[in-house]
């Protein structure tokens, strides 16, 4: 557990002279967004990743000096490149070495480029990693760069026009792939592993576990995201910045379309976005040398990383996120600080789902004074992709440097709650020698949570352990149903029949705990509520 130094502090005090020149230390973040330009005078995805390093390199104060400096490029893994089953085919070819298509721009020749795996989770990880990799002199300058162009993508595909996106560049590249998997083939028969649709099935069971009427529920949601939308609409680099109320936010109407019960189109992360960030990182050491002003030093008081059951099918129960508690409190065990000691919070918010188990896991309330995002979530700020907690990083930063003895508290999530991240930062320095917690020595505490058996060949009676409908332009065409068999417990997955008056009496009245039948034939399992 580090100590906090008591400020003020300058870099010839002796107090500096305490922190030791491995700890790691945040420099430089910059953001950028691209709105109302032509697609043929838009920037590619690695262009705008990019910019806002150059952005990051500006922010140290010492610009291109230390791009020259940076022997270690990580980016954050693109859509297009994230699943075997894009959503969005883009025609336009891509940077075939991502990390060095974005140290070229800016003047930078790493020795190591990483194309980072999959998830939301990642950028919190990488910075986890860097700053390890600094403290155990493995690193010396890091840049962590990410971004989408979906926008683009999108207004060309619409208006048939084509770009080139194609760039090759030479040198080394560390591909991380895909990662781990997530789902199985059998449960995305059912519809589950789309995030649309995965993130409903952990809501509707919440509210079941609360005890809410769905009324009262979809009111508890609005509530939750209308201060989202607020932080977003005073954000400068949000893609959707307009401010919306709890009423907006739950009103159905043609413009705000359920997509999958009980969710709005409001309420899921929208990735038709330009957006990018980049942070720098190095050491205090390096950070001296440099003479890169102690004023923008930012430390890494805590952090941690933990998986929940991989697939869904796996998990414990569809209300709860153990690793998303167990990380958190790793990384105020090393901070050494409890979350009442926290000033700033960015949850990840990609559905309202996310941030209520996220809050139900951290103890705090879902109208904590403190807020619970200095970004503005995923809906309202944009959702690039993988890349969104880099901008949370982003954003905190200066609020940090504002009052160094201030605490921001980031949380990041990748997949279906699936993988999570936390970073505790502060412009306080961090007195002595850095070192985290391997999250290999407590994954084992959730790895070994027990997990209803599974059946895929489910028969016989049963009940709805979690549910969600799913809309197709406002018209409910599936039910999703993850069961329980009442004579052995077995777990199932199963659509229910598409009968548009069942349908909609699952979105008015509560499904979970409701009996039913269910058969397996022709390869399909089917529930029949009772």
């Amino acid at each position: 557990m580090g100590d906090r130094i008591p400020l003020p502090y300058d870099a010839n005090s002796k107090l500096d002279q305490l922190m030791d020149d491995s700890t790691p230390v945040l420099v430089g973040a910059g953001q950028f967004i691209e709105k109302n330009v032509l697609p043929d005078k838009a920037q590619p995805p690695v262009g705008i990743s990019s910019l806002a390093a150059m952005e990051a390199l500006a922010d140290s104060g010492i610009g291109a000096e230390l791009a020259h400096q940076i022997d270690t490029v990580i980016a954050v893994r693109l859509i297009l490149d994230s699943t075997n089953r894009p959503r969005l085919e883009i025609p336009f070819g891509r940077a075939e070495n991502p990390p060095r298509a974005i140290a070229r721009r800016i003047g930078a020749n790493p020795v190591n480029a990483i194309y980072g795996n999959v998830g939301g989770n990642t950028p919190q990880m990488y910075v986890n990693e860097m700053a390890e990799r600094i403290s155990n002199k493995e690193v010396d300058v890091a840049l962590i760069a990410g971004s989408e162009a979906i926008k683009t993508a999108q207004l060309a595909l619409r208006n048939e026009i084509d770009l080139d996106w194609h760039e090759e560049d030479a040198g080394s590249m560390e591909d991380r792939g895909l990662g781990e998997k997530l789902i199985t083939p059998h449960e995305f028969t059912y519809g589950i592993g789309v995030p649309i649709q995965s993130y409903p099935l952990f809501e509707n069971a919440l509210r079941a576990h609360q005890g809410n009427s769905i009324e009262l529920h979809m009111q508890q949601l609005g509530e939750l995201f209308e201060p989202f939308s607020k932080v977003a609409a005073s954000n400068p680099y949000a893609f959707f910045g307009k401010r919306r109320n709890a009423q907006e936010l739950i009103t159905v109407t043609p413009d705000n379309r359920f997509i999958c019960f009980p969710y709005p189109k409001w309420m899921n992360a929208m990735d038709g976005v330009n957006q990018g960030a980049a942070i720098i990182m190095t050491s205090v050491g390096k950070a001296r040398e440099l003479a890169i002003d102690p004023k923008k030093w930012v430390f890494i008081h805590g952090c941690g990383e933990a998986n929940d059951k991989l697939t869904m099918s796996q998990r414990v129960n569809y209300y709860s996120a153990p690793a998303l508690k167990l990380n958190v409190q790793k990384a105020l065990t090393m901070a050494g600080k409890k979350i009442d000691d926290i000033d700033y919070f960015d949850l990840y918010s990609c559905f309202p789902s996310a941030v209520e188990i996220a809050c139900k896991e951290m103890g705090i309330a879902y109208n904590d004074s403190r807020g619970l995002t200095v970004t503005g979530g995923l809906p309202f700020f944009g959702g690039p992709g993988n890349n969104y907690s880099l901008h949370a990083i982003a954003s905190m930063l200066p609020l940090l440097r504002a009052d160094p003895n201030r605490l921001g508290l980031v949380t990041a999530n990748g997949g279906y709650l699936s993988k999570h991240a936390t970073g505790i930062y502060s412009a306080t320095p961090w007195e002595s020698k850095w070192q985290r917690e391997n999250p290999t020595s407590y994954q084992p505490e959730i790895d070994e949570m027990p997990s209803p058996s599974f059946s895929e060949t489910p028969n016989g009676g049963g009940t709805i352990e979690t549910y969600t409908v799913s809309f197709n332009k406002g018209v409910a065409e599936r039910g999703i149903v993850i069961g329980c068999l009442a004579a052995n417990g077995e777990r199932f997955v199963a659509n229910t029949p598409s009968d548009s008056a069942l349908l909609l009496a699952m979105t008015q009245q509560e499904q979970v705990g409701r009996p039913g039948t269910v058969d397996s034939s022709n390869g399909m399992n089917t529930f029949i509520p009772l």
